[in-house]
């Protein structure tokens, strides 16, 4: 018994909860990308780089704080610096699209050309990024680094592995939880949420009814802003900060939205966990865990891994090529809010 709770601590502690943060993340992205299909139409591929834009403007705010003595110590700083990165990508963004995106929804352009469009967006701001804050990995967490060690679980529990719970792990499930809440609560209950649903239902029947399209472009931009810093920011916290690890993002994230449903905010967060799950236990080394659970002499002498890290991105890639084979809507109907 005592061999099958160990080997749960070691499921636990390297699959379980680094999927769940991971999918967190992941979902919280991936609805950016299904929201913006869903009302405007079209893929945003400078998704990934909006969320390296948001971090770094977080990233600069925190150092400022920092340097200025301002914490919420054991919390890190970059909660508090949440709010500065939003409120300046939302700018961004928008400014973006009325340079942009806004002369092609006047001319009715094919989503093609939407497409082409954020492609260069992306470049632009990715170029952007590297030159601001440079391309190399950067450093931003403070506050305490472990909600639980795996010297005090094993204190606890006595048993033989011990289970390590970070501090950023914990932020980014609670986050995911609140921001996921509060977007379903937004779309369902107020009257700005309906008139974005009515919007991506029918447009024409929408404009009749006199909803104002500028408005919901707006609003919605704003809120992918919002979403994309808040990712971008717990994924940094968790892992680390590097502009092209961004970049790299963007293919399990279309994923995750692409198998959830493209359109649906739901499926987008099922897609997250789908990947991350994926991903993680596909990745990961069962040696330990099968140790536990066979005799000595079965024990394996390999690592028991079906895939190196290295592929990790190649198991959401095999998945969403998959998907887009044998269910192209995914697991909930796509092209809804």
């Amino acid at each position: 018994m005592v061999d099958i709770l160990n080997a749960l601590v070691v499921l636990a502690n390297f699959v379980l909860v680094p999927a769940l943060a991971y999918g967190s993340q992941l979902a919280l992205g991936a609805l950016g990308i299904t929201l913006i299909y869903g009302i405007l139409r079209f893929s945003n591929f400078a998704h990934g780089d909006t969320m390296a834009f948001g971090t770094m403007i977080v990233i600069l705010a925190t150092w400022w704080m920092q340097k200025a003595g301002v914490s919420i110590a054991p919390l890190p700083t970059a909660l508090l610096a949440l709010p500065i990165g939003i409120a300046v990508t939302a700018i961004v963004v928008l400014l973006t699209d009325r340079a942009v995106y806004r002369f092609y929804r006047k001319v009715k352009a094919a989503p093609i050309i939407f497409v082409m469009a954020s492609l260069g967006v992306m470049f632009i701001m990715n170029g952007l990024v590297r030159f601001i804050i440079g391309p190399k990995e950067q450093t931003f967490a403070d506050g305490a680094r472990f909600i639980i060690t795996a010297r005090d679980f094993k204190h606890m529990t006595g048993l033989h592995e011990g289970m390590a719970i970070k501090l950023s792990q914990g932020i980014t499930l609670i986050t995911a939880v609140i921001v996921v809440a509060a977007l379903f609560w937004f779309l369902n209950r107020t009257r700005t949420g309906k008139s974005m649903r009515a919007f991506s239902d029918n447009e024409d029947l929408a404009l009749l009814s006199g909803i104002n399209p500028e408005r919901v472009v707006l609003i919605i931009w704003i809120i992918v802003a919002a979403l994309a810093t808040i990712a971008g920011t717990l994924y940094g916290l968790d892992k680390s900060y590097k502009p092209f690890t961004y970049f790299q993002l963007l293919l399990p994230m279309f994923a995750a939205a692409i198998v959830g449903g493209l359109g649906n905010p739901l499926g987008a967060i099922a897609g997250g966990f789908v990947i991350s799950f994926s991903e993680v236990s596909v990745t990961y080394a069962f040696k330990r865990v099968v140790t536990y659970l066979v005799p000595d002499s079965w024990a394996p002498d390999g690592l028991v891994q079906l895939l190196s890290t290295d592929y990790k991105f190649a198991v959401s890639f095999s998945i969403l090529i998959l998907v887009l084979l044998f269910r192209p809507t995914g697991i909930f109907k796509g092209q809804s809010l």
